[in-house]
């Protein structure tokens, strides 16, 4: 068997007891592969190099370890997006001083404004209920659960394009009821 057939699986059972050559094949084969996972991941182009580097460490020190239950890459890319979450929320950690934070803009609501999200938003919860019962649950599915529009056929056993009828339509007596109202579109 040449190294060019040799399957992840083999690879790995070499690195495990130590051969150098067969990380350096693995590298070869994933590193791309992981290398632009991690960018995704993270946005940066440094950080995924260096998290690629780590993650074929993280192989040479767990290759014994490895049971086989998934295919290598998919383990690869397990390693690889644990580390940058590791990584990204490390970087969200780490500590801005006093002059720093002074100069961080104050985002939140006015008192005002913070009053006038919530009665629109209470308006709006009895404008859903109001809606007939065929497009409250197509609503309540998608805002309020978060689930697409082929989840939502799924769970009501309806096909996609009546999903998206009905939401036509709701989100159309939603919006003249709110207007009705007296509420501009958008938020607050």
């Amino acid at each position: 068997m040449t190294a060019a057939t040799e399957t992840d699986r083999a690879l790995v059972d070499r690195v495990a007891k130590g051969d150098r050559a067969a990380v350096r094949l693995l590298f070869m084969r994933h590193h791309a592969r992981v290398y632009r996972f991690v960018v995704r991941q993270t946005g940066s182009e440094m950080m995924a190099d260096d998290i690629a580097n780590e993650v074929f460490l993280e192989l040479w020190r767990q290759a014994p370890g490895f049971e086989g239950r998934s295919e290598v890459s998919t383990w690869l890319l397990g390693i690889a997006r644990f580390k940058a979450l590791s990584m990204l929320r490390k970087k969200k950690e780490d500590w801005i001083d006093d002059d720093d934070a002074a100069q961080v803009p104050d985002s939140a609501d006015t008192p005002e404004v913070a009053t006038m999200k919530e009665d629109k938003g209470a308006a709006l919860r009895r404008f859903v209920d109001a809606l007939p019962e065929e497009h409250r649950s197509v609503i309540d599915l998608a805002y309020y659960h978060g689930q697409s529009v082929t989840e939502i056929g799924e769970v009501l056993n309806i096909p996609v394009a009546t999903v998206k009828t009905r939401m036509f339509y709701a989100r159309k007596k939603l919006g003249e009821a709110l207007k009705a109202a007296g509420y501009d579109r958008g938020w607050p």
